[in-house]
């Protein structure tokens, strides 16, 4: 079995930052991917950041300059630090798994957080 584990969501001014971090566990041999999602109330589900296991990342146009993905001391961990927020980007944030191939078999798969909340208001 696979879980990520996000934290890191909070209350915060425009302008200000916050980290989430989403650490993935269990039964894991590889993860091609890993990054994260965000969906505001009313709106689809949209990519944020990930990067893929040699390192290439990929930045939405609304985050670039503003939001930096990079992986964790620990294995399998991605930090997103966010600086500059904006009330647009109030969501829910979703840590994704992409291309997990599990040390107890079966093909590769997808995972998802639980989610955590980002809300930005004065």
């Amino acid at each position: 079995q696979v879980q990520l584990v996000e934290s890191g969501g909070d209350l915060v001014q425009p302008g200000g930052s916050l980290r989430l971090s989403c650490a993935a566990s269990g039964s894991i041999f590889s993860i091609n991917a890993m990054g994260w999602y965000r969906q505001a109330p009313g709106k689809q589900r949209e990519l944020v950041a990930t990067i893929t296991s040699n390192g290439r990342i990929n930045y939405s146009e609304s985050v670039k300059g503003r939001f930096t993905l990079f992986r964790g001391n620990a294995k399998n961990t991605v930090l997103l630090q966010m600086n500059n927020l904006q009330r647009e980007d109030t969501a829910v944030y979703y840590c994704n798994a992409q291309g997990v191939l599990s040390t107890s078999g079966g093909g590769r798969r997808a995972y998802w957080g639980p989610g955590t909340q980002v809300t930005v208001s004065s």
